[in-house]
């Protein structure tokens, strides 16, 4: 009786999302963006706002990202922010290839599994001083800005300076996970004090509209702006930051601040019906998606249609597949290589795909390539700039607004990516020391013919690169225009094994959420095929997307389940 209470649930119709529109798909909440010169799409308005600014002054895109980035590590803190990591794919016109930056930072060097062991830890905590790795945004941001910028840093970091000193309204989906996130942090040193306002004899998140003002985190900016990468990682910042992991039982140090750097890496892609999806390779989690667009290509899913049993039921399959890999192998490349030629290659695709059944469910999936031996809260934002440069861009501080460990004075919170790892020897994702853990933050971008079509990304832990490839489908194989694809009711399956071991191995084929808009019949045929579906409230991530318009121009695309916008001149 629950499940079909569920179904009948989501089967209410596509209009029941939004109001009546006389063109495009009922489930749209608005029209694509179209803009002649250049484009932002960010999940605040007033950070796109800030990207256009710049680019309006003579910025290239990568300036414009970075602008819109540190102003959303003010305006959307719940996250990300200067204590997260940023990874990232550029397309140069003037090379006509793409760039990948992979800005994670790595554990701290004085930390051990032992230490964890010792204190009888099966797993990374989720918040506190143990979960914190070195953050590498501001790093990123400097390495983008030297191969790519043209305008002072202190241009990029001020319109976020500003807007720190002076105040922003905080917005609606931001002030609800704000607020879900103090009774949680506000026991850890500096958050209270910076993170929240008084309210009578209580301490809460700031509410929609509410003006907000982070004095120190304007300080913070300004301190890099002016002194350059290293007024973070070796200056006072550092010395600051030492002295408060010292004082409140952490690892991180000073050393480990000045050792820390980002590395360019090679996007990897896959060729999905005549478009080149391109991902960044491990320690992020951007080749599932690739997995899941190699497994799915052999079949009909234009005939079959959008919102079919069949579409859903192979969506799921092929994921649990994807996912098997991704627990078993996707891990830090300089302690264990994952083999990524042949995770992407057709012929692996083809024999993993033997085992999807189109009248059953699995129960579970083991990994098609044996080691040597989820929740996430994210930004996601791309630009485009009048002379063809395009970025795709994320970033994050993991689980919410992170770990809790607000450094005093700084105005930022440090991320909780340390989750991630492994507290088992011999898995390729095991704790050690100087180490980068999984990555679920992805950027995305599409080429096709040489030629860049489209910049994007889908925010939201795990269903990151389900969202991915749903995008796919829903462009390519559904025939969706930009906006329809990012407003399409999305699938995501949970329960997959987990590459940080917190989950035991799937064995009851997990569960399947639907978002309203699936018809009845689809939810009872995937019932019998044996998923287990389910309504769930709000995991299915956000996203932004950027298309090369090819009458000349952009267009944009953002999508109502965040506060964005996507705006253009």
């Amino acid at each position: 009786m629950r499940k079909l209470l569920l179904g009948l649930a989501l089967a209410l119709p596509f209009t029941a999302m939004c109001a009546d529109r006389i063109t495009g798909k009922p489930f749209a909440t608005r029209s694509e963006v179209y803009a002649p010169h250049a484009m932002a799409a960010t999940s605040h308005p007033l950070a796109t706002q800030i990207a256009l600014d710049v680019m309006k002054a003579g910025g290239s895109a990568v300036d414009a990202a970075i602008a819109a980035n540190a102003a959303l590590g003010l305006m959307e803190p719940t996250g990300n922010g200067v204590g997260g990591d940023l990874f990232a794919i550029v397309w140069d016109p003037k090379t006509k290839k793409l760039y990948g930056y992979n800005g994670s930072g790595r554990s701290p060097q004085s930390l051990t599994l032992a230490e964890f062991q010792k204190r009888g830890l099966k797993d990374v905590p989720s918040h506190g001083p143990l979960p914190v790795t070195v953050p590498g945004t501001v790093d990123a941001w400097f390495a983008l800005h030297d191969r790519f910028g043209r305008k002072p840093m202190t241009d990029d970091l001020a319109p976020a300076i500003r807007y720190a000193r002076e105040g922003h309204p905080v917005h609606e989906v931001i002030a609800y996970y704000w607020g879900r996130s103090v009774p949680t942090l506000s026991k850890y040193p500096g958050f209270t004090e910076q993170f929240t306002v008084a309210d009578g004899g209580t301490r809460r998140g700031p509410r929609t509209g509410e003006m907000w003002k982070n004095p120190n985190l304007a300080n913070t900016l300004e301190k890099i702006a002016n002194g350059g990468r290293d007024a973070f990682y070796k200056g006072e910042i550092a010395r600051t930051i030492d002295a408060y992991f010292k004082a409140n039982g952490g690892f991180l140090s000073y050393e480990d601040l000045a050792a820390h750097h980002g590395e360019w890496v090679e996007p990897v892609s896959v060729n999905y019906r005549g478009y080149d999806v391109w991902e960044l390779p491990p320690n992020g989690q951007g080749i599932a998606a690739l997995q899941i667009l190699n497994l799915l290509e052999p079949y009909d899913l234009k005939r079959y249609g959008f919102g079919s049993p069949e579409h859903v039921h192979l969506f799921a399959e092929a994921k649990k597949l994807a996912f098997a890999d991704r627990a078993a192998s996707y891990a830090d490349p300089d302690f264990y290589k994952t083999p990524v030629a042949k995770l992407l290659s057709k012929e692996y695709a083809r024999e993993r795909g033997k085992l999807i059944a189109m009248d059953k469910a699995m129960k579970a999936a083991e990994p098609g390539v044996i080691p040597q031996l989820n929740e996430g809260d994210t930004i996601y934002l791309t630009v485009a700039d009048p002379d063809g440069m395009m970025v795709s861009l994320i970033q994050s501080n993991y689980r919410g607004m992170g770990s809790g460990m607000a450094p005093p004075g700084l105005g930022f919170i440090f991320q909780d990516r340390g989750e991630q790892f492994v507290l088992k020897a011999g898995h390729p994702n095991s704790f050690a020391p100087g180490k980068r853990p999984f990555h679920t933050i992805i950027p995305a971008f599409i080429t096709r013919d040489g030629k860049p079509w489209l910049s994007f990304g889908v925010m939201g832990g795990a269903m990151q690169p389900q969202g991915h490839a749903q995008i796919v489908m829903n462009l390519v194989d559904f025939g969706m225009n930009l906006q329809e694809a990012g407003d399409a009711p999305r699938i995501q399956h949970d329960g997959s094994t987990d590459p940080a071991g917190q989950v035991t191995p799937m064995a009851d084929g997990g569960e399947l959420d639907l978002e309203t808009g699936f018809p009845y019949e689809t939810v009872r045929a995937l019932m019998r095929k044996g998923h287990s579906v389910r309504f769930a409230d709000g995991p299915y991530g956000g996203y932004q997307a950027i298309m090369v318009n090819p009458n000349g121009g952009y267009i944009g695309a953002s999508e109502s389940r965040k506060d964005g916008q996507a705006a253009g001149y």
